[in-house]
């Protein structure tokens, strides 16, 4: 019988200890609501809680209650909230997590942390399995750290069983000599747990009632406390600074960007690119320096992202090319050339072999296949057919102050530099715009649209107003023949 199938035997729960306030992270957002790899800390825990498929999740909640449990709600629909009351510390926390779990659940518990993102469920499973096998009451997971400082030693007795969880202050000279810390997480039989809480008290330096002292009761109880060792001790790493966070930022991203690379794609300097979890890329995908990749983007084979780009929330189809470009919610079609220095806002939509060149913004716009923005350009709110080529220093004046308007234009149209667009204006199929037109009203098909003005020029003006400058030096010179 699989592992998959022994835990489908037992009805299992997962309790997600989310209600501290996390003040070393000395931020105004609660703790497990910074992001990691694009998604909140408590995210990382509920996917891997949502992993072991339990019959029930429960968040237990309190600083920030409403902002997290909106958060959770969005993210995991069905985790119940349940709110910490009054009592400080981790074993109430749990209590009433069980409290508000059904009565007719008789299962076991996992407890976790809502700032330990990386323990993933296979390292769960893995412990729920053992748990099962030795039929024990409580399994610990722990580690062992060179240096343990600040942590809680774990006591075992001569036939490896857990005794106790013994705090670093309340520690004996033997005790704090131990190397093996307790992370932290869990897994009980809710019977068992919930009696040994309902004896625990708050009689301790910090008044709080702690989950650690459960241990010591069923212990002392004489029931078999167990527990598993992981080696990497990395996963079982808690956030609780935003140096920790850093840290575990750089490690989470380290496996993704390897991860990618295993997988084909390739990434010049995996140092210099940044990807959320929530990121997908396809074989031959090529990643250059200085890239962040991030949101839900997702990119398609043979295109080639950077150096120098930030995409959120972007899709690239295949063989596209986007080059020290800034994209939040566009869409990339394939074949398509983005950049350098392009900005595309969201609603930007660039047609299969289409251009997006240097210092251009698009907003809220649908460039059909082939049509092209080559250069320094606004476009905004608008519609460019096939095939068509927006000159250089071309602007849709969208905006009338009150309301945005829509730009249409048609199929192959061809607009000189510095053609300013005052929508609403629609422009007709293969018409064409002169150098510097202010197109105000529509343009049927085939047409050309002028801005006509009569050029002036007043003779002598330059020698006559700016004397002694060396324009006016250069125009005498001119205007007598001389070199």
């Amino acid at each position: 019988m699989g592992l998959n199938e022994r835990m489908s035997d037992a009805s299992l729960a997962v309790v997600v200890l989310a209600a501290g306030q996390g003040t070393r992270m000395k931020s105004s957002r609660a703790k497990v609501l910074h992001e990691l790899s694009g998604v909140p800390l408590i995210g990382h825990v509920l996917a891997t809680a949502q992993a072991l498929e339990p019959d029930h999740v429960a968040v237990v909640v309190r600083h920030q209650r409403d902002e997290v449990a909106e958060f959770v709600t969005e993210f995991s629909p069905e985790a119940l909230m349940v709110d910490q009351d009054e009592v400080p510390g981790t074993g109430r926390a749990l209590e009433v997590a069980l409290e508000a779990l059904p009565t007719a659940f008789t299962g076991d518990v996992v407890v976790i942390s809502g700032d330990v993102p990386l323990l993933d469920s296979d390292t769960l499973r893995a412990v729920i399995a053992h748990h099962r096998d030795q039929a024990a009451v409580a399994t610990l997971i722990t580690t062992v750290l060179e240096d343990p400082t600040g942590y809680g030693r774990v006591v075992r007795d001569d036939h490896g069983l857990v005794q106790k969880v013994v705090e670093e202050r309340d520690a004996s000279t033997a005790e704090a000599a131990l190397q093996e810390v307790n992370a932290g997480a869990y897994v009980f039989q809710r019977a068992a747990v919930s009696d040994a809480l309902a004896g625990v008290g708050t009689h301790n330096a910090q008044g709080e009632k702690y989950l650690t002292d459960v241990v010591e009761a069923l212990s002392q109880a004489g029931s078999a406390v167990q527990a598993v060792r992981v080696e990497d001790s990395w996963l079982l790493e808690g956030i609780n600074d935003k140096a920790q966070l850093g840290d575990v930022q750089a490690r989470l991203n380290s496996m993704i960007v390897r991860g990618w690379q295993l997988a084909g794609v390739t990434i010049v300097d995996p140092a210099s690119c940044f990807i959320d979890v929530g990121v997908e890329l396809a074989p031959d995908v090529t990643i250059l320096p200085g890239v962040q990749l991030q949101g839900q983007t997702v990119i398609e084979s043979n295109a080639t992202i950077g150096p120098d780009t930030t995409l959120l929330d972007t899709s690239v189809g295949e063989g596209a090319s986007v080059v020290r470009t800034h994209a939040e919610g566009a869409e990339i079609a394939a074949g398509a050339s983005v950049g350098p220095f392009s900005y595309l806002r969201p609603g930007a939509s660039v047609g299969e072999d289409g251009k997006v060149g240097a210092f251009v913004e698009i907003k809220n716009s649908i460039l059909h296949r082939g049509a092209k923005v080559p250069h320094l350009s606004y476009i905004g709110d608008a519609e460019i057919g096939e095939g068509t080529n927006i000159g250089a220093g071309a602007i849709t004046a969208n905006y009338d102050g009150v309301q945005k308007h829509q730009t249409t234009i048609g199929a192959h149209v061809k607009t000189g530099s510095h053609t300013v667009f005052v929508a609403p204006v629609e422009i007709g199929d293969g018409a064409y715009g002169a150098a510097g037109a202010v197109i105000r009203r529509s343009v049927p098909p085939g047409a050309l649209a002028m801005s006509v003005s009569t050029q002036r020029n007043v003779e002598g003006w330059v020698e006559a107003n700016r004397k002694g400058t060396p324009s006016a030096d250069a125009a005498s010179q001119a205007s007598h023949g001389k070199k």
